[in-house]
């Protein structure tokens, strides 16, 4: 019966956390012990709320068991909001546990949140490489100086929203500048161009300065530009030369093929002249002696062209053909 009492004694305490009672009432918080029994059967676990609520009520909080258990429930992290309106209530921060709630079930760290409210946090942006009008490349490198906003936390865009939005206010400032000298005397005016254009709305966080840390000479970018877009005229141009050479070269072999067939149509009609005459003979319409004095008149012909030299200068011709 001894050893029964005992296994039952120990089998109570281990499911009734005694000690655990015992210093909430210790530190004056009221739980009662079948609250504790409740979350054992709920499943949760009352070192998890309890302690929270010691470190809320010392802080002076209003906090109540059902709150912190719902809370644990849906997911939360207990501690973590606890310690997170104990550091709002120590910097004057007004931060319900709602509010608070919500935004750790958000999967934002509230705690975190409230301290970058107290402490600023400086964002560093990667280089932001921007073109001014002479065609000169700037590399940039801000520094952004942001606080956390509690009422847009949950909703509110990240940091890369921040980062991103200075980076192309950096590279509209640089790009409506003359030249890049201007923007190498005053960095400030990046600065301040892109500060008065509220980057931070919609995010969970407010801008409080724009610093640009770093602005270096990059490459010159109209030079480059100017020295492709002159290769590729040059290309262009090339490329009609080409088509223009290939146009005469196809004109001139068109030419010398109608030559040589207006060539094969002389010959053609030359080759019909004996038919011609032959014909003429046979019907009566030329006689011999028409054959000779024609072959006569072609005799002459032939001896004045020698007499003239143009006998000699067809003979050149055919030799050079």
């Amino acid at each position: 019966m001894v050893v029964l009492i005992a296994v039952m004694v120990v089998v109570v305490l281990s499911f009734i956390p005694v000690g655990l009672w015992i210093s909430a009432l210790a530190a004056g918080v009221k739980v009662g012990i079948f609250t504790l029994v409740g979350m054992r059967l709920r499943r949760v676990p009352p070192a998890q709320i309890v302690n929270p609520l010691i470190k809320a009520d010392k802080a002076g909080l209003a906090i109540s068991v059902n709150q912190l258990e719902a809370h644990y429930l849906a997911g939360g992290n207990v501690d973590r909001v606890i310690d997170a309106l104990i550091a709002a209530e120590r910097a004057n921060i007004p931060l319900l546990f709602e509010r608070a709630a919500a935004i750790d079930l958000a999967g934002r760290n509230v705690l975190e949140a409230v301290q970058m409210s107290v402490n600023p946090k400086v964002i560093e942006t990667p280089v932001i490489s921007a073109v001014a009008k002479d065609g000169i490349e700037l590399k940039a490198m801000a520094r952004v100086t942001v606080r956390a906003n509690i009422d847009r936390l949950v909703g509110g865009a990240g940091e890369e929203t921040v980062i991103a939005r200075v980076g192309e206010g950096v590279v509209t400032s640089v790009g409506s500048s003359e030249t890049h000298k201007i923007v190498l005397e005053n960095p400030d005016s990046i600065s301040k161009t892109v500060l008065s254009k509220g980057l931070d709305a919609g995010t969970a966080f407010e801008i409080l300065s724009i610093d640009i840390a770093d602005v270096d000479i990059g490459r010159n970018i109209g030079a480059q530009l100017q020295t492709d877009q002159a290769e590729a005229d040059k290309n262009i141009a090339q490329a009609k030369a080409e088509e223009r050479r290939a146009m005469a070269v196809a004109q001139e072999q068109e030419m010398k093929a109608r030559v040589q067939e207006m060539r094969a149509k002389v010959v053609e009609a030359e080759a019909e002249v004996p038919k011609a005459m032959a014909d003429a003979f046979r019907s009566g319409r030329l006689g011999v002696m028409d054959y000779y004095n024609m072959q006569n008149i072609m005799a002459d012909t032939k001896m004045r062209d020698s007499i003239s030299g143009n006998g000699q200068d067809k003979e050149k011709g055919k030799k050079l053909e």
